[in-house]
Formats: C-alpha cells, sequence, structure tokens
C-alpha cells in the first residue's frame, strides 16, 4: 500500500523527536551544570565595558565535557549584551595572527558603523593593514581582505609581540569609545604556539594596564594553564582558570530527564542512574546514550533496559565518531604507548609504569610521550604524570587492541 508523503507516522517514541544530539560542539537540549560559569563570564565582560580591572577566563577539561558548546553559549550570551565578540578556533599548524586577523577585521567594520567610534575603528583597520604587511613574510598563512591603507608607524614592525599590542590598544579604544567590549573567544587554545601565545599574553596585559575593553575568554585542554605560564610567568595572574568537568549526579540526571520530559516521555531513576554510571557525567555521552536509550524504548517511560538494549549500538557510535578519529591520527609506536597505559587504568600514570609495561626505558619513549600531549591525546597532571585526555579512552584502547599482541609489535 502506499501512504502519502503529508500523512507523519507517529509512535509512541518518535526518533523524529529524539531530543538528544551527540556531535562535536552541538548545543544539548539543557546545558545544565554551568550557571556559575556563565554568570563568571557576564560580570568578567559587564566590568571590562565599564572600564573596571577584570581577570581573562580560560576554561580547561578533557575532551568531551563540553567546552566549545560552553564557549558558544557565552558568546551568544555576549551577543545579546552587546559585546563586540570575534570567534576564533586554534587549529593545529595555523598561525595566530592568521586565525585573528579575519575575525578582528569583521568586529572593526562593525565597530565603524558605529557614528561614536567610526574615525578610531578606521584607525584600528589601518592598523590591521599594517599589521598583516609587515608580519606576512613570517607568518605565509595570513589571508585577509584590506579596507584601507596602512598607517606608518601603526602595528607595522614585523615583530609579532609588538604589533599586536598596537593593534589590540587601537582596537580597545574604538570599542571604549562605542561603550562597549571586545570579547575575543578562542577555541582550542592549547594548540597555539607558545611565542605566539607570550605576544596574545603581553598584549591583553598592556591593554588591562590602559583599562582598555578588551578580554580573551578561551577553552582548551589541561595542558594550556601550563603553556600559559611557560610563556609568561605572570600569566596566572591574568587570568582564572576555570575547570569544566564533568557534571554532578543532579545536573547530570537533568542533562537526560529534562529534554525527554520536554518531548512528553519519562526516564525511570533506574534508567537515569544506569547512564550517569555509564556515562560518569560526561556531557557528551551523556547526549550518546540518552540518543541510544530513546531509540531503544518501545514507548515511555524509558526503562533501564532500554538503556542496556541501547548500549551496543551506543559503543560503538562513541568508537566510531568520538575515539576512532583520534585513534587514526597516531603512529604504531603511540598507539601501543596509549595502549600501556590503558593496560594500568584510567590514570594518571607514572611515565615509568608505562615504560615497564612496554619493557623499554622511560628516556627512548620520551619523544612519543611529547608527540603525544602535542597532539592532545595525553598531559602531565604533575611532573613524571600522563593522563588521557579523552575520558573513557582506556577502555576504547583495550577494545581496539585487545590481547596480548600490541606488547611485541
Amino acid at each position: 500500500f502506499i501512504i502519502s508523503p503529508n500523512i507523519a507516522i507517529i509512535r509512541a517514541m518518535d526518533p523524529i523527536s529524539n531530543p538528544y544530539t551527540p556531535g562535536a560542539g552541538t548545543p544539548p537540549p539543557e546545558l545544565a551544570g554551568r550557571d556559575e560559569l556563565r554568570e563568571q563570564v557576564r560580570v568578567t565582560l559587564e566590568r571590562v565595558r565599564r572600564g573596571k580591572p577584570a581577570k581573562s577566563v580560560l576554561m580547561v577539561g578533557l575532551r568531551g565535557v563540553g567546552k566549545t558548546v560552553l564557549l558558544d553559549q557565552m558568546r551568544d550570551d555576549a551577543e545579546a549584551a552587546g559585546i563586540q565578540t570575534l570567534r576564533i578556533e586554534a587549529p593545529e599548524r595555523r598561525s595566530l595572527p592568521a586565525i585573528l586577523a579575519p575575525e578582528l577585521r569583521r568586529a572593526l567594520l562593525r565597530l565603524s558603523r558605529d557614528e561614536r567610534a567610526k574615525d578610531l575603528a578606521r584607525r584600528a583597520l589601518r592598523g590591521l593593514a599594517g599589521f598583516v604587511g609587515a608580519l606576512k613574510v613570517t607568518y605565509q598563512d595570513i589571508e585577509v581582505g584590506l579596507d584601507f591603507e596602512p598607517e606608518a608607524g601603526l602595528a607595522d614592525n614585523g615583530d609579532l609581540e609588538l604589533d599586536l599590542q598596537d593593534l589590540l590598544e587601537a582596537s580597545g579604544q574604538a570599542a571604549r569609545e562605542a561603550a562597549t567590549a571586545l570579547a575575543v573567544f578562542v577555541d582550542e587554545l592549547q594548540y597555539v604556539e607558545e611565542n605566539e601565545l607570550a605576544a596574545l599574553i603581553t598584549a591583553l596585559h598592556r591593554a588591562a594596564q590602559r583599562r582598555l575593553p578588551i578580554v580573551l575568554v578561551g577553552a582548551g585542554l589541561p595542558q594550556l594553564r601550563g603553556r600559559m605560564g611557560r610563556a609568561k610567568s605572570y600569566a596566572e595572574r591574568l587570568f582564572d582558570f576555570p575547570t569544566v568537568g564533568p557534571l554532578t549526579p543532579e545536573d547530570a540526571r537533568a542533562a537526560i530527564a529534562k529534554p525527554a520530559e520536554d518531548e512528553g516521555v519519562e526516564v525511570t531513576d533506574e534508567a537515569l542512574d544506569s547512564i550517569v554510571t555509564a556515562t560518569k557525567g560526561y556531557p557528551y555521552f551523556i547526549q550518546e546514550w540518552g540518543k541510544h536509550a530513546w531509540d531503544a524504548a518501545q514507548e515511555t517511560p524509558i526503562t533501564e533496559q532500554d538503556v542496556q538494549r541501547g548500549a551496543e549500538t551506543t559503543i560503538a557510535a562513541l568508537d566510531e565518531s568520538f575515539f576512532r578519529v583520534r585513534f587514526d591520527r597516531l603512529t604504531p609506536l603511540e598507539k601501543r604507548y596509549l595502549r600501556a597505559m590503558a593496560e594500568l587504568g584510567p590514570g594518571p600514570h607514572r611515565s615509568g609504569a608505562v615504560a615497564d609495561t612496554l619493557g623499554r626505558e622511560v628516556s627512548a619513549l620520551a619523544p612519543t610521550r611529547s608527540q603525544l600531549i602535542s597532539k592532545g591525546m595525553i598531559w602531565s597532571p604533575s611532573h613524571g604524570d600522563t593522563a588521557f585526555t579523552v575520558p573513557l579512552f582506556d577502555e576504547f584502547m583495550c577494545r581496539i587492541m585487545p590481547g596480548d599482541d600490541w606488547r611485541t609489535e
């Protein structure tokens, strides 16, 4: 028989109505447990806009805790409050000037439409032209449209640390004249080279000294704290480093139950407990488990049996979409190093214990460990310790490299 495409087929657990949203940076239906951090950034931006001192905010946390989603929500909050924003993701092998210049140009063009700030914004755009022209030889990946001719002597020395100070100072003056602030939102900040981080820190420090309304709101892996400190020793006094961790059991339950309730579906307490236990409160995993529990259920309420029925497809989806993409970037020796860590458990582990598991000397494995840190796969919570940056990656490594063959490869 033929069903008209205009007739919707409705069942108790319609997959079209599934509210859960696993995906890289995809906003969840319920942003639970993050109100305190959002309020911290709101207060920071308002203080800066009013010319009062405030520290920039750099959020640190493992993969899967929702840093990107939170950063985007904070930017939306800032835009709604009339703050001028830049949104940047710092990918590997791209320079800071290359990713900053196009976004700064857009912000300055917006400021140039404000009658109060027009002249200062145009001066900052001339500074941007000088900045790009002077640094093009060093940073050949800079590609940005230029709207004005450079102003001689403004951000055109060819020295990133000096020129970035001039450029942000000119931009901050325009923002102040427009009675707003300039908020730079940067994701994956740990991938920025340390000399470029040093230039950024120096420029922000100078802006703070001049009481200019410029603030950085960043997100990165836990090693970001150490990288900022190595770049400039005073970084810890210039930034707050709040940790974005897994949700509390109460918030995790809300992140599961509230979206289902909004669709007229209940989730039993046993099912909630099962998902919270399996996900350990990590927001990305909550979305994945919620999605597959919904799809496994035939009717409301979603039960613990539904969660268990969806477990196999949940783990398969996580392996393919969350874990495997990181695993495939690794060399054979890097994979063996991570498998040795997994053999020891979730971690953190002493570097010597990992070396012993592989039957190698610590010094011989030091380059491999450094490469894994550079790739954002592991980090060092303290000297000599090594931990995964991806939650539950130890369990994945045991699934993808079962048995003992990895020891002798």
